[in-house]
Parts: C-alpha cells; structure tokens; sequence
C-alpha cells in the first residue's frame, strides 16, 4: 500500500509524537486475532484472517504503551478467558461472532452490570456532531464512549495510519480493530483511559478564553478598528478579533468560479494589511482569518505564480491550483505559499470553515480531518502555542481545538439545544466547541433570546459573539434595549474576570482529562435524576451552570430552569442565595441572571477588572469568590503562556484553602513553581458567600496585617481587601465566630412581588401572608390555598423553600 505522501518528507513540526505499540506483555496473539489489554477496563480487539496486525499509530489512536495490568489469562485451548478487576473476557478464537466472544463487565464494587456480544450496539449517551449549520433546534449526535450499560466499543478498524515520518496512509481492508471500554460509570475514568489512547486535549492559550468579536460582514480596516474603540470606550473587552471571509476578494470574474474560496487581501477594503493587523495586535487582540480552500488557487490571486511554479503548472495559462490536500507537494505548497506569508504579516490562526464533504481521491480520507491535523500541527511552527479553529471531523478530534459549530439559526429552540449539545461533547473528549453566540442567521430579532445567548456563553467553552451580513443583525450590545444591553455587557465583562479560573481548567482539561463542561452524571452516575437535566451541567471544578433557554413569564418578569441539586448546600453566584441540595426544584430567575450555584466549599478565582482592562495576562489584581460551610480547596494554575506549557517547569501554582468550623479561616499559601509567570505583588479582594457579618483578622507573611473590610446584606457577602503582598507571602484571614447567613425571605418576596405585572392587592395579600407565617412552610401552605398562577407561586416557592433548615 502506497504512502499518501510517497518521498515527501515533512517538517518535524508536522509530526506527532506517538506510541503506538504497546508492550509485549499486554499482548495475547493467536492463529488471526490479537487482544490487548491496555487498562483494567480497556481491551483492544483485533481479528485478520491473515494474521496482519497493526502496530503503527491511526487517526484516533496514537498510544498504546501503556502500563501493563494485572491480569489473568485462562487457555482452555479452544477457548480464551482473560480477567481483570473490571472485565471478564470469554473468546472462542474463530472469527469475531456473537456467539464466540464476549465480554462481562462489573463496577468498581465488583457487581456484574451487563455483558456484551460481539455485534452489540450499546445505547450510548450521545457525543457531538460536525455541524449545526442550518439547525433549528435538536439534531441527532453522534455516538459517544459513555453508556448507562457501562461499557461502549469504538471500532478502528477503517482509520487511517499516521507514520512516524508523519504522512498518512490507508490501512490495508478485511481486519477488525475495535477498543472495548468496559468502565462501568465511571465515565471520567473512561474518557481518562480515551485521552491517553488518543492523546490529551491540547492547551489553549489563554487569550483563546476571552471574548471573540466575529461577524460575517464586509468591514473596511477603518470600520473594524472603530468597532474595537467603541468596545473600549463601552469597556467591553474583546481578545480575539475573527475576519470573516470579506477579507479577501470575493467579487471575482465568473470564468474563476466563485469568490469563497481566497488569498488576496481586498485592497479596497484593507488597503494596508499589515497596518491593521498592527493596530489590532496593539490592542491587545489576536485575529483569525478565514479560508474556505475547497476551490484552491485561481490565477487571479496574489501567491498565484508562485504556488503554480512550486507545482509545475505553467502560469501562462492560468490553470488553478486544484485543492488536493492528499497531494504531498500541493500540502507542501499550501501553507508555504498561502498561509506562511500572512502569519508574518500578522495572522495568529486560521479558521478552517471547511463545507464540502468528506470526499478525497483517497477512500476513507475526510479533507476535513486532514485540513484539522496539518493546520493545527502547522500553527506551532513559529514556537507559539498551537491553535486552530475548525469543525469536527470525528473522534480524536479533540486533538485539535478550537471547535467551530456552523451557522446556527437564530431562534429560541437553537439556542434550548446548545447547552445540552455542549455538555455531551465531553463524551466523545470534544470540550473546546465555539458556538455563533447570539445566532448567525436567518430566524427573528429577539432582544431577550439574544441577552440570554450571551449569558450561556460565559458559561461555555470559547464565547464567540457571531451574525450574519444582514444590517438587522449584529451583537453590539449597544443595539438592544437597554436591558439587554446592560445584561450583555455584564456578561462579556464577567468572562475575562472569569479567565484566572477558566485557565486553571484549561490546565485540568489537557493534564487531567477534566473537561471544563461536564454532564452531572460524571460525578453522580448512579443518581437517576443526573441524567434528567439536559441543560444542566458542571463549569468546572466548582460551579454548576443551569442556562436560561426561554422567555421570561411576562407577569412575573421571571424565567424558569428545572434543576437538580446534588446532597450538599449550594449558593446562587450572583444572589448569594443558599440552597439545600438532594432534590429538584424549578429556579426562577429575572432577565439580568441565570441560574450558577456554587457547592459550599468552592473556591473561584476572578481578575479584578476594577480598573478596566482587556488584557488576559496574569492579572495583579485578583478577586476571589469563597463560599461557606464546608471546607475547600483551589489550586490556582498560572503559567508564561509559552508552548512549553505541557512542561512542569512551566507552572506556577498558587494553592487556597477554606478551614470551616469553629474557628474559620481562609488562607492563600505562597506561590510555588516559576514565578516568573506572575507579578511580584498582588492585591487580593477576598468575597465570602453565606457567611453573617463577622469580625476578621487578617495575617500576612505572619504578620498580622491592615486590610478594608466590607459587607452586602443582600448578597450575604463579606469582602476583605488586601493592598499588594509579595506573591511568595502567605495570607490568611481568620473568620472569628463565622456562621452561616439566612436568606432574606421578606426582602426576596418583596423585589419578586415589586417587579410582577399583577394586581395590587394581590400582591399585599401575598406580601402579608409571608410576613405573618412563623415559618416559610406555614407561608407556602397559605399560600396553595390562593390557588395562584404557577410562574408566580412556583417563584414563591423557590424564595421560600430554598433552604430547608
């Protein structure tokens, strides 16, 4: 079988390092199959008639050396048994059948929780797709690698081969390759063992996590730059600036086809590229261009000659350069003459908005796939960390971040399906999606949908503001009424504050195999009820994030999420309302929030952006959310941003920890690692959620020290300001006699009754019924007798019923 790339030595920075072949020991052959047994709870699965196996790296799999387990193997020379702690294997050593091979898998407890058949499909719990283009709402999944069965099998068998030289080439037909995940539910477990099968999600840098300004529109240089001062003059922070296609000629003679595919900077609109690029990069923004490269080099474009000669066509007559991503000197030719020029002139990644199908003369190659792992791979050359932004080309895609989700139709039932389309990427490894935020096309204007648009969007992988063309639709907040403009740039202000945290995270997904979005049933599979909530997911290490996908109850001015509360006590992270947890409930929230708790215990690191800025760096001043009655424990991860960052080395760990009980404490433990990525001094606002007003005392480096002090009755928040300490000091402040806060019952029924669009009297007979009851629940039996409608009592009910104690 001929090598994609027959004779054509790539670069070193094109080739992955792999592992492919796993030790000796692992490994049980016999007369046309092969079983591997790479973790307690992952075989490999292999049958050819021949005996032909295969031990280089494919696109899905790049590492099989991993640590040999204990296990047992019984021969029984007709049949084979191999046993694990999680797995019993039984195999007739024919070829792979029903009948003749099968798995049983037990949980960590060693209860049996299902067996599979050669042939068995697992209902799996759904994993992503490659597109939402044109999706008006829910669209089928592809399948993940969890089940509720306990087990999954990914099949291999028609994955292309990457060499060591880092060319790919077909894998010879007629053999089985599969991959059975039998982890029971544990699902982080199972996604751990696919990261270390398929390689870790990459890091991100950290500007990737601020916010992207992108629209599908012809902006001359002039008309970008203005928009970007109009968003610091607003003090909406921006960190990536996205070039949509109009930044090439796109108005082309029609003997060249069509203007979607480019090269050539349109001089009209951007008469001095690199100028602009300049002025961006000064700003503080990082930008990506656009390239749809389905119709390759047309002799109208700029790298024409050159690109043509490197090929051998003769320039006189015009040929085009056809697009050929399996032709090793057109590979070659492609990012030398397309794409290096521009990255000098200031390009800092590529949107690869690849829509052609997954058609090469290569069968089985997907020209996605293909354009994903070189482009991606490429974008490291210079030293920088890798980035690219593209669609999703299968399993393994999470190699190469960032996700881009396709034009997304602007309705209410688009944005309903994206939370839950978020959430279950992590079962396929996917936890870098960007969504059009807000909607790209065609649907209706609707300010509120739009606000709630961008409130999911702190709460999801990349926020990427995007629309169409149309001079109807566009995201400046500025456009929307001014509630929703306010809402909006609340929101894009609270991502960057988010960025301490979401790097940290970051960190997690590529170290850990943590993604930053995760369903509830990774942390509580065996709760039924953590399968119910689709929308509802975890944000990391300490938040759990609930998106608001419909409208507001126009009488109450309230919209609802139907939620579940793990045991434990939660906090509300905008309110500071405390929740107790074991049970559903429907929260209500007004248009300005949606609903994000927070357990007791967790520990969130903000940047203090008191003092505006749009910067990502490592913030000097940083505001750290805590939340009482329980302990906790954070370790805030900051590194110098270089591509090195999967080194040790790299790192600097800022550690923090919450003693609760009789004599509560707070204290952030000097910085360890390299210091350097950090400033030398910083000042620290310390917020404690759910704690009644207290005395503190304040310890720094040992020594007791002066700090401002501060406390919110309505959000039940003391707030400790700390002036600028050496980072390598530790700071501690004591919580003399600390005790949890009581909600504000009267004070919360009242701004609900204040706001609702209902009459009156009503509105002071409810009034008076909550202040007369001795106790919330004699409240809300006087309450059921008034027989009110459901969006106002179940508000009720939620001011009333939210701590139980």
């Amino acid at each position: 079988m001929k090598k994609i790339m027959e004779q054509q030595q790539l670069p070193e920075h094109m080739k992955l390092k792999v592992r492919p072949s796993a030790r000796p020991e692992a490994v049980i052959e016999g007369e046309g199959f092969r079983i591997t047994v790479l973790t307690p709870q992952l075989l490999r699965l292999e049958y050819h008639p021949a005996g032909r196996f295969e031990d280089r790296a494919t696109q899905t799999v790049l590492n099989r050396d991993f640590p040999v387990p204990e296990f047992q193997l019984v021969d029984h020379g007709n049949k084979l048994e191999i046993i694990t702690e999680r797995l019993h294997l039984s195999y007739d050593k024919q070829p792979f059948s029903r009948y003749g091979l099968n798995v049983r898998v037990r949980n960590g407890s060693g209860h049996l929780m299902g067996v599979w058949h050669y042939g068995d499909t697992p209902q799996d719990l759904g994993g992503t797709a490659r597109t939402l283009d044109n999706a008006d709402g829910a669209i089928p999944l592809e399948p993940g690698l969890m089940s509720r069965g306990g087990y999954t099998v990914m099949d291999d068998s028609r994955s292309l081969l990457l060499e060591e030289d880092g060319q790919v080439m077909p894998r010879e037909a007629g053999g089985t390759d599969l991959y059975f995940f039998g982890y029971g539910h544990d699902y982080l477990e199972c996604l751990k063992d696919f990261y270390r099968l398929s390689g870790p999600a990459p890091l991100l840098p950290r500007y990737a996590l601020g916010n992207w300004w992108s629209r599908y529109y012809p902006y001359s240089a002039d008309e970008y730059l203005a928009l970007m001062e109009r968003f610091e003059q607003e003090k909406i922070p921006f960190s990536v600036a996205v070039i949509d296609m109009d930044w090439h000629l796109v108005d082309v003679d029609p003997q060249y086809g069509s203007g979607w595919t480019g090269y050539t900077w349109n001089r009209r609109l951007f008469p001095d590229p690199g100028q602009f690029l300049a002025r961006l990069h000064e700003r503080g923004l990082h930008v990506t261009l656009n390239v749809h490269p389905a119709d390759g080099v047309r002799a109208f474009e700029d790298p024409y000659l050159a690109i043509a000669g490197e090929l051998g066509l003769d320039p006189e007559k015009g040929d085009a350069v056809e697009f050929d991503i399996t032709d090793p000197k057109f590979l070659q030719a492609y990012f030398k003459y397309l794409h290096h020029p521009l990255e000098e002139e200031g390009v800092d990644f590529w949107w690869i908005d690849w829509q052609q199908g997954g058609v090469t003369r290569v069968p089985g190659l997907d020209p996605l796939w293909m354009l994903n792992h070189y482009h991606y791979l490429d974008s490291g050359r210079r030293g920088g960390r890798p980035l690219t932004f593209s669609r999703y080309a299968g399993l393994g895609s999470h190699r190469y971040p960032v996700g881009f989700s396709g034009d997304t139709i602007v309705t209410w039932e688009s944005l309903a399906f994206q939370p839950y389309f978020t959430a279950s990427a992590a079962n396929a490894g996917y936890g870098w999606w960007s969504h059009d935020i807000g909607g790209h096309m065609q649907g209706y204007l609707d300010d509120e949908l739009v606000m709630r648009w961008v409130q999911f969007g702190v709460f999801s992988p990349v926020l990427r503001l995007h629309s169409s063309a149309s001079p109807f639709n566009s995201k400046e907040p500025w456009r929307f009424n001014p509630v929703a403009e306010a809402a909006m740039k609340e929101a894009l202000r609270l991502r960057h504050r988010l960025i301490p945290y979401l790097y940290t995270m970051n960190r997690y997904a590529s170290v850990d195999g943590l993604p930053l979005v995760r369903p509830l049933y990774y942390h509580h599979p065996e709760q039924p009820e953590a399968y119910g909530v689709a929308n509802q997911y975890y944000f990391g290490t300490e938040l759990m994030a609930c998106p608001i996908t419909s409208p507001v109850d126009r009488r109450t001015g309230m919209a609802e999420f139907t939620a579940w509360l793990p045991e434990g006590r939660w906090y509300d992270l905008f309110s500071g309302r405390g929740y107790d947890g074991s049970r559903s409930l429907t929260l209500y929230r007004n248009l300005e929030t949606i609903p994000v708790l927070a357990k007791a215990g967790a520990i969130v690191p903000l940047a203090d952006l008191s003092g505006y800025t749009s910067s990502t760096a490592n913030p000097r001043e940083l505001e750290v959310k805590v939340f009482a009655g329980a302990d906790g424990r954070f370790h805030l991860w900051e590194d110098t941003g270089e591509a090195a960052g999967d080194r040790e080395e790299s790192w600097c760990v800022t550690k923090m920890s919450l003693s609760w009980g009789d004599c509560a404490s707070f204290t952030i433990h000097p910085a360890s690692g390299n210091l350097a990525a950090l400033p030398p001094l910083r000042s620290w606002k310390l917020c404690f959620t759910g704690v009644a007003d207290t005395q503190v005392k304040v310890l720094a480096g040992g020594a007791e020290t002066a700090a401002d002090t501060a406390y919110d009755h309505s959000t039940h928040t003391l707030t400790v300001t700390i002036p600028q300490t050496a980072v390598s000091a530790a700071i501690t402040v004591e919580l003399g006699g600390a005790r949890l806060a009581a909600n504000r019952i009267e004070a919360d029924v009242f701004a609900l009754l204040n706001r609702a669009q209902i009459e009156f009297q009503l509105k002071e007979q409810i009034y008076g019924l909550v202040r007369s009851s001795a106790t919330p629940a004699a409240a809300l039996a006087s309450l059921t007798a008034l027989k009110l409608e459901q969006p106002l009592f179940g508000a009720l009910c939620e001011i009333l019923t939210a701590s139980l104690g």
